[in-house]
């Protein structure tokens, strides 16, 4: 089993797992899930809980109900459930001596460089500290535009920002299978994933209604960015007792295998941007200049998409539309559609101004 070898580990876990169909908290799970985590921390296992719940506990404590909740509505019973969510991990996490703090991060605090890298401080001087950090979206300040909108992706980038060994998804089902196994009892569980390329999309398609709101896809886009930031990631049923004991004797679940080459922290980040600003298409020239290590200059750029500005993230596209790369661009998009497939020496004539030569220089760009 992988889990031997990892040092920090994130774990997420889902409101289902949580919390029953009334809203109401599953204290024997949570007594059993942290007779779990004081094992791994026995084993010298550094911790970070990425939890769900606060809005279905605000919701019961409030005796309303969730569905229909209007966006404001829900930030509001957010900060409710939230101090209900933190209050029930503590109390049974006392009685374990284990130590625990909360985060609270938004979409911009993972997307900013700057507000990622305190991020990450704070959470690696809690984990020296002994202290498990449990980490939620927030909720209260996050609104449609600027949300993560499940918390897979979000302990995906808090993997990425903390550069941990492994993510852990506590899901409702053993793994990622190859079709729906409420409906099909032949249908294998997908043991290890190398690659997600359009056999492993469509897999995610067939079981999504086994999920919550997450769903697999989700799960697949989580994977990816694991999987680009050189972190292994795994699929595993958490409605067991004890349900990182369950994973690791039975094995069942699904590994996501990172790519053989892990990437410095700044490209990492790059890679696993979840709201990329707008995109550029490049002719087949510039693409091998790209997977040869090289910049993207504006004679490559076909096309562009999207409103961005200098120091963006974009995606780059190939001219089938397939993403060969993603950067922090050093133009913004109405600068790029002036300069688009004229050379270098061109752009100070062009724009009335000096500035750099590279549409996306090769150390703010990533290939995928």
């Amino acid at each position: 089993m992988y889990i031997d070898k990892f040092k920090k580990i994130v774990i997420k876990i889902g409101s289902s797992i949580l919390v029953d169909e009334k809203g109401k908290p599953k204290k024997k799970w949570l007594q059993e899930f942290a007779e779990d985590i004081k094992n791994l921390l026995k084993k010298k296992k550094q911790i970070v809980i990425v939890s769900s719940g606060a809005i279905a506990m605000g919701c019961e404590y409030l005796g309303i109900k969730k569905n229909g909740l209007r966006v404001d509505k829900s930030q509001a019973v957010a900060s409710i459930g939230q101090i209900e969510l933190m209050d029930f991990y503590k109390k049974i996490f006392d009685k374990n001596k284990i130590k625990i703090s909360q985060i609270l991060l938004t979409l911009d605090d993972t997307e900013q460089r700057r507000r990622s890298i305190n991020a990450r401080r704070t959470i690696d001087n809690l984990l020296i500290m002994g202290i498990i950090p449990i980490v939620n979206e927030n909720d209260t300040t996050a609104t449609t535009e600027i949300k993560y909108g499940d918390n897979d992706r979000l302990a995906a980038r808090v993997s990425q920002i903390i550069g941990a060994d492994c993510l852990i998804l506590l899901s409702d089902v053993d793994g990622l299978y190859n079709d729906n196994p409420k409906k099909n009892k032949a249908t294998k569980l997908i043991k290890t994933v190398n690659k997600i390329d359009e056999s492993i999309k469509q897999y995610a398609t067939k079981t999504e209604n086994l999920y919550g709101s997450g769903g697999m896809k989700t799960k697949i886009e989580a994977a990816k960015i694991c999987q680009l930031s050189g972190c292994y990631m795994a699929i595993a049923n958490g409605n067991y007792n004890n349900p990182i004991k369950e994973m690791i004797e039975s094995k069942k679940c699904t590994w996501f295998l990172p790519r053989i080459s892990k990437l410095d922290a700044r490209k990492q980040w790059i890679i696993g941007s979840i709201a990329p600003k707008g995109e550029v298409t490049i002719d087949p020239g510039a693409v091998r200049a790209i997977n040869g290590g090289k910049s993207l200059l504006p004679a490559g750029v076909k096309k562009i998409e999207g409103n961005f500005e200098k120091g963006d993230h974009i995606l780059v596209k190939d001219q089938n539309d397939t993403e060969c790369a993603r950067g922090l661009t050093s133009f913004s998009s109405i600068e790029i559609e002036k300069i688009k497939g004229f050379h270098s020496s061109k752009i100070k004539n062009i724009l009335g101004y000096s500035t750099r030569e590279e549409i996306i220089h090769k150390d703010d760009l990533v290939k995928v």
